[in-house]
């Protein structure tokens, strides 16, 4: 196929993990020949016996694993499904994108069965490490703030916004009507939850025997030393 070159295989300098040969290459249903398959932390390589071969970036590749599923494939082998349009098809492609207006990514699935099965737990441990090397940037964790700094510097020379503060009184006078009324059913609220607390967790006080004498009462019997010993408890 056109997409096929020639170059030097990746060697200790690119972090070579793992050498495969006899691996034959199989790009969607097609049989690119057998070769030798090099895993390196750089790069995905596979090169024939005359040194025609291509090479996958790491950051292309949306999924790996080993397939052993006979009815799929004929033959247990590594899977590796790439984002991105190879040899004939990658031009046909072209054409059928510019008459599309869904925005829809090229995929391309390599199959790359090595003669000796055996191999195949090796080549997905040495895949798993050199993909991690190479992490989605869309998938980090963002550090920036999106919202407005306060800028000290601007501030001290009298530059920027200050903000407002207010003292409780100050805050009161700024409520609404209906600010303050929904302020005093909080409170109320927080004062309840407040006075029941010495009721909770199974603990009498004398507080709470004079206000539920006539209620039902907290069980105070003691707990049996050893009872929750072997509890698991998350931390």
């Amino acid at each position: 196929m056109s997409f096929l070159k020639s170059f030097p295989p990746p060697g200790s300098a690119e972090g070579l993990r793992q050498q495969q040969p006899e691996t034959e290459a199989v790009l969607n249903g097609k049989g690119l020949g057998t070769g030798t398959l090099y895993i390196a932390e750089s790069r995905l390589s596979w090169l024939d016996g005359s040194g025609l071969g291509f090479s996958l970036e790491y950051p292309t590749i949306s999924l790996h694993a080993v397939s052993r599923d006979l009815n799929a494939y004929p033959r247990e082998h590594l899977y590796v499904m790439v984002n991105a349009k190879f040899g004939e098809e990658s031009k046909d492609s072209v054409a059928e994108e510019e008459d599309s207006d869904d925005d829809v990514e090229p995929i391309a699935e390599f199959r790359f069965v090595p003669s000796d099965k055996s191999a195949l737990e090796a080549m997905f441990t040495a895949m798993c490490e050199c993909q991690a090397l190479h992490p989605d940037p869309e998938d980090e964790d963002s550090d920036d703030y999106d919202g407005e700094e306060y800028d000290v510097e601007a501030n001290e020379q009298g530059q920027g916004d200050i903000p407002t503060f207010y003292t409780y009184e100050e805050g009161l006078s700024h409520l609404t009507a209906e600010g303050q009324a929904t302020l005093e059913r909080l409170e109320g609220m927080l004062s309840q939850s407040v006075s029941s607390q010495y009721n909770m967790a199974g603990v009498r006080t004398e507080d709470s025997v004079r206000d539920y004498e006539d209620g039902m009462e907290v069980d105070t019997t003691p707990t049996v030393a050893g009872q929750f010993e072997d509890a698991d408890v998350d931390h």
